[in-house]
Order: structure tokens, then sequence, then C-alpha cells
């Protein structure tokens, strides 16, 4: 009897470090989803960031959580591990807003959505944000040098390490190596180094046509 009574325990504990939960936001619809071992069990309705201040894109993992961040943060916060500053997704104190984009790129959910949300999720829960990674608007493609942090000095920074131009992290963050490595870009190309990345650059690290 013992021995059957262990078994079913370690079945049910087996079972219980099997599931595998993830959160998927499409910032396209502007929803997020729960996914249990890849198939969708929660769905949610979201705002996202303006042209301006974008939502990061990418892959990201919950590193914190807190409850009544306080503002407009609504009753729940989940921070993320984003290199280039302070994003998560959080409740809001404007609910009407929910569908647009308004944040400053953090993703904005209805308080009783997210508090949901909150107990289902765990630290370290991997957070896969799609969207337009170049920006859209007047946001897309903007110029770029020391100060600049997102998605598109990523994309700069992955594609001068491939290079070989660049030994830093893929951060996001353009600080002195990134420019360094700009400006021996822009001597290889022949062309006029001030460290800057514009729409001459994005043309010829072939980032645009």
């Amino acid at each position: 009897m013992m021995s059957i009574i262990v078994t079913l325990l370690f079945f049910t504990y087996t079972l219980a470090e099997e599931k595998e939960l993830t959160i998927k936001i499409n910032m396209w619809s502007k929803e997020l989803y729960v996914l249990e071992n890849g198939k969708v069990i929660k769905q949610f309705p979201i705002s996202i960031g303006t042209e301006l201040s974008p939502t990061p894109v990418g892959e990201y993992k919950v590193m914190e959580k807190a409850k009544s961040w306080g503002g407009g943060f609504g009753s729940r916060w989940l921070g993320l591990n984003v290199p280039w500053g302070i994003y998560g997704i959080h409740g809001t104190n404007k609910p009407h807003l929910i569908g647009e984009d308004v944040s400053s790129g953090c993703i904005r959910m209805h308080n009783k959505d997210v508090e949901q949300l909150y107990e289902m999720i765990s630290i370290d829960t991997p957070v896969l944000i799609d969207g337009p990674i170049t920006g859209t608007g007047e946001g897309e493609f903007k110029n770029l040098s020391v100060g600049s942090k997102g998605n598109l000095v990523q994309l700069v920074q992955g594609r001068l390490k491939a290079m070989g131009l660049y030994d830093g992290d893929i951060n996001g963050i353009y600080g002195i190596k990134t420019e360094y490595a700009i400006r021996e870009f822009q001597k290889l190309n022949q062309v006029s180094v001030n460290g800057v990345v514009s729409f001459r650059e994005y043309l010829l690290l072939g980032l645009i046509e």
C-alpha cells in the first residue's frame, strides 16, 4: 500500500514538473497569450508602446513580481529582463485605452486580467514578444548615437559583431564600444566618420534595401 502511495505521489509530482508555461505577446493583434506546453490556455487584450517609445521585441523572462506599484501601473507588475531599460507587464488605471499604442514600452492589461496572470506565472517564465522590430512611422530606422537604446541598436550590434568590428555585448545599448565600431565601419566604407547610424549606415549594413 505504501509503495502505491509513493508511486502516485511521484507521478503527480512529475506531471506538475512537466507543466511549462510561456507568455507570448503579439503586438500586431495586441493580444497576450498564455501557453501551457505550447497550447494556448488564456488570451487577454493589451496595450503596447507608441511609435517613439516602442515595446521591445524578442525573447525575455519574468524577473520580478510585485503588487500595487502605484500610479498608472495598476494592481500587478511582472518585470522583464530587457537589458536596456525597465519594461514589464502591468495593470492600468486607464482601462479604456486597452488595445491602443499608448504606453512607454510596457505591456498594459486590465487589472482583473493581470491579477489572473500574476497568479499563474512564476519567476523565469519565458516571454516571447513578436512585433515590428524596426518600429513604424516616425520611429522606423531612426538615427542612433551614444545613449540610444532598443531593438534597432541590437540589430546594428549584431551585424557589426558578425563583421568582426564589435566585441561588446549585443544588449541594445549604444555605448562607446558601439560608437567605435561604427566609426571603423564608416572608415572601411570610405564615408564621413561621425559615429552615428543614419539611413546611410542602415543601407551599408544591409539592414535595409
